[in-house]
């Protein structure tokens, strides 16, 4: 391409930039947009705080609009674990609302929307970490659809790994697909978490080794890297050094003195007292504490003072802590106004915000003057960022820290200790404080600088055999080499204490005793999972204090408690913590009735008493893009709640007659009704549809969205026609007379159903998999053995693994069709791992993932369109059964 029509793209790319952000783009960005253009996405951007890191979404977005072949469909952004206010996606959010409601943007909306293979009200998707769209599967609907999905590196690292936390086996392969193929994987603060950016290098380099099917970039966003080698972008001395703006912000004003306690026990009581020396200031003032116990003496302090507060912290729950950053108006003070929530007025006056670390990542704060205890240089650099971060006025940084002696107490001491060293090297101003400004801190040595960086953890290599471990989805029991995947996500971390989270469900009281054999709790986390704005975490030991004061003078409490994998052990709360509990408890989940109390303003507190349930089990409040609810659970004739589909029915008491030794039956709501949207291909959506579709027509249907995915997608030959195939003949087993009298069908066998919409819950099907049956059919269809023998075999394994099979295998009692030959079945469960195998070496382990993914999409959207080709209305409860029988 010439260099007047590469100027013309970036020139147009920096006017749309402006539109879309309300901010003319900085030098930095309008490079970083012409390298995106030529496909080229450095590796490492290493960036000072302040300078809108963020934005390389909105670049991203503009590159997609003009070069959508040279740009990944997906751009994911992860944030660091320890993020509590998602300011990513608030700047997505507002960037959305724009394209929606400006004219001047509609020409850059309709390419993107041109992109998408369905309408959208949106031009892309958006899920994220927490609050109204948490993972809210948009994504996952239509592949070809631009999507910004912003989750931690848990949410994101564990799907990678095809292990997801909080998902059944059926739906890993399509996170893992969906996030590993045709992605921009963005890592945010990436020196906060090595050992995730190690794995994802590694991914990136295997899926080069493997010659994978679709691309997979990596790009780092630090201000304080661990050790960006020269192929790191980074500020222009020359273009961004002249830059007004950027000039101002890295020479911010910022004057830090230091003050020396005895000890660490002394640091929280001389944080507050110069805390309060602000009370008179009329300013924000930001105060950090290492330690949640720090955190409480420094509140204890203010509280005692009459001082407005607030705290933010890592262990308040999800719901509550996002009501926090969107309307409280402490926390509004300080967020620079493009930030504030409309309708919140920010507090007046002298304002106290006090955090842990959850304060220094992931939020756009900016205040006036700081106060804290010492930490590594990476973490204080981080603190340093969010006071006067835009260079507005003159801060008053004040730094408490130990006396050190001969040798530091352990690592981290010692690293703490170089920090201080290099805090008291800075250069002074007139006022003898020190110029702790981004452009001051970024003439440190940079080897000293990552000599005084928090310890990293013992970092675990990865291996091929580990990749092929963990892709082996349908294998849900425990395999020798198959470890679980957090070592790999964070390192081994020895100075950071265990953490456990904590949530509140009303089926831990109501599915108990013999009710427990009938619904496994595992299945109906799959079906239900936890959101995030459902949890808190904390400290294991300091969740194991408060359970055992919610645990005195109580009847027994049952509780679940979770796996990082989805596992689930049924006990009561006494069993638990006559234990070890810290052990039970390392790395999990507990689940608690509600009326087990323990929650006050979001946080764990042991004194707490129950008030009302709605308060407790909050695992309704889940919204899509339009604000509308996604899940909803009703009793026995309650209203439905619109527009979703069932997913299942508890039956509470199920005999009836049953007097628990009285004369009396049991009286109270019997049947418990789960419903959910079905708008994404993992949920198993295709499984109940808002009316009726016989199996020709929603063949038919799945076939052409197929072809919509690849023709959208630019798919290559052969794989684009084995996807819409393996689209066109994947319920072929439905046909099945067992398969038909367990959805009701009263008209066959001279109607045959893919789908009945009557809402009647399924009879036994006795583990028969329709997916097998297709398999046995489809050698009877012409087209299919026109094929090559690797289209044959890609054929084959798409439609054995649509609902999560097949990877590598059936199981075995499973592994039969009522209606053939039983020789005739084995031979195709044999032939099933073989054909894996074969496969995932062919297109690689995310590739292969990625092309079933599609077919499952294509399945999803199929299922919700009626017979007129427009997406189904308000579903029936019951309209199938588990696993996508319907």
């Amino acid at each position: 391409m010439s260099s007047s029509a590469t100027s013309t793209r970036r020139s147009n790319g920096s006017a749309t930039f402006e539109l879309l952000t309300g901010n003319t783009p900085f030098p930095w960005q309008e490079r970083l947009l012409g390298e995106f253009l030529e496909g080229r996405f450095p590796p490492c951007c290493d960036l000072p705080t302040g300078l809108g890191k963020t934005s390389v979404i909105a670049l991203w977005m503009i590159a997609l609009a003009q070069e959508p072949t040279r740009v990944p469909r997906r751009l994911v952004y992860v944030v660091n674990r320890r993020t509590v206010v998602d300011q990513a996606t608030r700047e997505v959010e507002t960037w959305r609302q724009r394209l929606r409601d400006e004219a001047t943007l509609s020409t850059f909306a309709d390419r993107l929307k041109d992109l998408c293979t369905q309408a959208h009200p949106s031009p892309f998707a958006l899920s994220t970490l927490r609050g109204q769209f948490a993972d809210n599967g948009e994504w996952r609907l239509d592949p070809s659809r631009p999507a910004v999905v912003v989750g931690t590196v848990d949410m994101i690292g564990s799907r990678l790994l095809f292990s997801a936390y909080g998902r059944g086996f059926k739906s890993r392969p399509l996170h893992a697909g969906f996030l590993g193929q045709d992605v921009l994987l963005v890592h945010d603060e990436a020196h906060l978490e090595p050992a995730f950016q190690r794995l994802i290098e590694d991914i990136e380099a295997e899926q080069k080794r493997s010659s994978e099917f679709r691309s997979f970039s990596v790009m780092a966003l630090t201000a304080t890297s661990r050790g960006a080698g020269a192929e790191a972008f980074r500020l222009d001395s020359v273009t961004d050094g002249a830059h007004p703006e950027v000039s101002k912000r890295l020479r911010a004003r910022k004057g830090l003195v230091l003050h020396e306690v005895e000890d660490d026990t002394n640091a929280p009581e001389e944080v507050a007292r110069l805390a309060l020396e602000h009370l008179d200031s009329g300013q924000a003032i930001l105060v950090f504490q290492r330690t949640l116990d720090g955190v409480e003496t420094v509140a204890r302090r203010l509280k005692e003072g009459k001082q407005r507060w607030q705290r933010l912290t890592g262990t308040q729950r999800g719901l509550e802590r996002d009501a926090l950053a969107r309307e409280d108006p402490i926390f509004a003070r300080f967020l620079p106004p493009r930030d504030r929530q409309l309708g919140v007025e920010p507090a007046e006056g002298t304002v106290y915000l006090v955090c842990t670390s959850a304060g220094e990542v992931g939020v756009n704060l900016s205040a006036d003057h700081m106060v804290c205890d010492l930490t590594p240089f990476d973490s204080m650099a981080q603190r340093l960022g969010r006071v006067n971060r835009f260079g507005e006025g003159d801060a008053r940084i004040d730094v408490v820290h130990p006396k050190f002696g001969e040798e530091a107490a352990d690592e981290y001491d010692e690293r703490r200790r170089r920090t201080l060293k290099l805090l008291d090297s800075l250069k002074t101003r007139g006022d003898s404080r020190h110029d702790c400004s981004p452009a001051s801190l970024g003439e440190l040595p940079a080897a000293q600088r990552q000599e005084a960086f928090t310890p990293p953890p013992v970092l675990v290599p990865t291996t091929d055999i580990l990749f092929d471990s963990w892709a082996l989805t349908s294998v849900r029991e425990t395999l020798p080499g198959r470890p679980p995947v957090a070592d790999w996500l964070h390192g081994i971390e020895e100075w950071e204490a265990p953490q456990t989270q904590v949530a509140w469900r009303e089926e831990v009281a109501i599915v108990a005793g013999t009710l427990l054999d009938s619904y496994k709790p595992d299945d109906l986390l799959d079906e239900y999972p936890l959101r995030p704005h459902e949890v808190l975490r904390d400290r294991t030991d300091r969740v194991v204090k408060h359970l055992k004061r919610l645990e005195s003078d109580r009847p027994p409490t049952p509780v679940w408690v979770v796996t990082d994998s989805g596992s689930v052990t049924v006990t009561t709360l006494s069993e638990l913590l006559s234990v070890s509990p810290e052990d039970e408890l390392r790395g999990r989940a507990i689940l608690l009735p509600p009326s087990a109390g323990g929650l006050e303003d979001g946080f764990l507190q042991g004194s707490a008493k129950y008030e009302k349930a709605s308060a407790y089990d909050v695992s309704d409040r889940c919204y899509d893009e339009q604000g509308e609810v996604t899940r909803g659970r009703v009793w026995d004739d309650a209203t439905r709640p619109r527009g979703m589909r069932w997913i299942r029915t508890i039956d509470s008491r199920p005999d009836p007659d049953e007097t628990n030794g009285t004369d009396e039956r049991p009286s109270g709501p019997r049947y418990w009704h789960w419903f959910g949207k079905s708008r994404n291909a993992d949920d198993d959506g295709s499984r109940a549809a808002a009316a009726p579709q016989t199996l020709e027509e929603h063949l038919a249907t799945a076939a052409a969205r197929a072809l919509e995915f690849v023709s959208k997608l630019d798919l290559r030959e052969p794989e684009a026609t084995a996807v819409v195939l393996a689209a066109k003949w994947h319920d072929l087993g439905k046909r099945r007379g067992v398969w038909q009298r367990s959805i009701g069908n009263r008209g066959y066998p001279g109607v045959v159903l893919a789908k009945s919409g009557n809402g009647r819950p399924p009879t036994d099907l006795n583990n028969y998999r329709h997916e097998l049956g297709s398999l046995l059919d489809l050698e009877q269809e012409a087209d299919f053995c026109k094929l090559s023998p690797n289209g044959r075999d890609l054929v084959r394994h798409l439609i054995a693994a649509h609902h999560g099979r097949a990877r590598p295998h059936f199981s075995r009692d499973e592994s039969f069709d009522p209606e053939r030959p039983d020789p005739a079945a084995v031979e195709v469960v044999r032939e099933a791992p073989r054909r894996f195998s074969l496969l995932q070496r062919r297109y690689g382990r995310w590739g292969l993932a990625y092309l079933e993914s599609l077919v499952r999409a294509a399945d999803a959207l199929a299922s919700q369109t009626d017979s007129s080709g427009e997406l189904g209305g308000i579903p029936t409860p019951g309209g199938a059964g588990e696993d996508g029988r319907a």
